[in-house]
């Protein structure tokens, strides 16, 4: 089965030119880096990886674990049994102007601009204030990109 059909396949929709790339590039890198990390540290064995989406990205995070179960098939056997573990990381924020820290939550922002901010999370500036003092000069301290936490394995 290609892996456009195993797309087809798994959402039951049909592959739409490249929109589900980013995921599988992503969990590419994740097990290339999990790799890495064996090899470094000398695990004979990967039991688990802990990875953390931001809540600022936009990732779709069925295709990002299908890709990484349909990935580890071929890659290290150090890696070809082991769990991943999608963590939340919510967006935090801190005001530039009155050193204020707040959240998405507290912030009343449309669908459409919620939707911008999470295709592009330097978007928040256009459509985000501080809701002390209503600045837009905010710097984004949590919740932006996808990374590993921690990788779980035996020696």
């Amino acid at each position: 089965m290609s892996l456009v059909k195993m797309i087809k396949y798994k959402k039951n929709r049909p592959y739409e030119g490249g929109k589900n790339m980013h995921e599988w590039a992503l969990a590419d890198s994740v097990i290339t880096s999990a790799v890495d990390f064996s090899k470094k540290e000398k695990l004979k064995k990967i039991s688990q990886v802990n990875i953390v989406f931001g809540e600022l990205q936009n990732i779709d995070k069925e295709i990002f674990l299908f890709a990484l179960k349909e990935l580890i098939k071929s890659s290290n056997k150090v890696i070809s049994s082991s769990k991943f573990k999608i963590l939340n990381e919510p967006a935090k924020f801190n005001c530039k102007v009155c050193a204020t820290n707040f959240n998405l939550e507290q912030i009343k922002k449309s669908e459409a601009e919620a939707e911008y901010i999470h295709f592009i999370p330097e978007m928040a500036h256009t459509y985000l204030k501080c809701p002390k003092c209503k600045s837009p000069d905010f710097d984004i301290i949590a919740g932006r990109g996808v990374y590993i936490k921690n990788i779980i394995g035996d020696s």
